[in-house]
């Protein structure tokens, strides 16, 4: 333990004040003790002894969060982390270019809002991409199965919405006006869209009990 770490730590007597008496703190996770441990460092004069004072208060900071140690620029960010708790007035040499000031507070830019307009909003976007996507598929079963495909949810989405029951020709003239005329809800799609719908909720055949009344059989 060096002479840095014993005079920081006769700071600790500050923490016996309340906190709404002392100043606020910029990195408040670091606690009490490291931002009295930085402010002790703004009083050395000379500038060699600064230097490894705020060595110190870096491997100091860094045995408080051992599992980040292999993050990406870990010590970049403690060094930038040093100057925000010093406001930017530590008269040292930094071993990286640390935050600038006037960074400190910028905003990441927003992220834009789809412009082009949805014709139905309770269908969302992602159904109207995907009814393109068919519109550029090939003729085949590969198609008719994505179109009944999206029908069955065109079905879920409304029903969501409207909380109400759907007519099929409902769907049918929406799908029509969404595809640009380009896809159709016939007859072979409104089979497949009952075949999907019985895959997806046939019963599930518990094969224990099966096997218990089997056994049961034979005695």
């Amino acid at each position: 333990m060096n002479k840095y770490t014993l005079s920081i730590k006769d700071l600790s007597s500050k923490e016996m004040q309340y906190n709404t008496q002392q100043k606020r703190m910029p990195l408040p996770e670091y606690g009490r003790s490291i931002q009295n441990m930085v402010d002790y460092a703004l009083t050395i004069q000379d500038r060699a002894e600064r230097q490894r004072c705020a060595n110190t208060i870096i491997n100091i900071m860094g045995n408080m969060f051992p599992h980040l140690r292999d993050v990406p620029d870990f010590k970049h960010k403690l060094w930038d982390h040093l100057a925000i708790m010093a406001d930017f007035k530590l008269d040292i040499k930094y071993p990286y270019e640390i935050i600038r000031e006037e960074n400190l507070g910028t905003k990441p830019d927003s992220i834009p809002y789809p412009s082009t307009k949805m014709r139905y909003r309770h269908y969302g976007r992602t159904l109207e991409v995907l009814i393109k996507k068919a519109c550029e598929f090939p003729e085949g079963d590969e198609k008719r199965n994505l179109v009944a495909l999206i029908c069955n949810h065109m079905k879920k989405d409304y029903m969501a919405w409207n909380k109400d029951t759907v007519d099929d020709r409902k769907i049918a003239e929406d799908l029509d006006e969404l595809s640009g005329g380009k896809l159709r809800m016939d007859d072979d799609i409104i089979r497949l869209m009952a075949e999907r719908l019985a895959q997806n909720y046939r019963p599930k055949v518990n094969y224990n009990n099966n096997r218990n009344n089997n056994q049961r059989r034979k005695y």
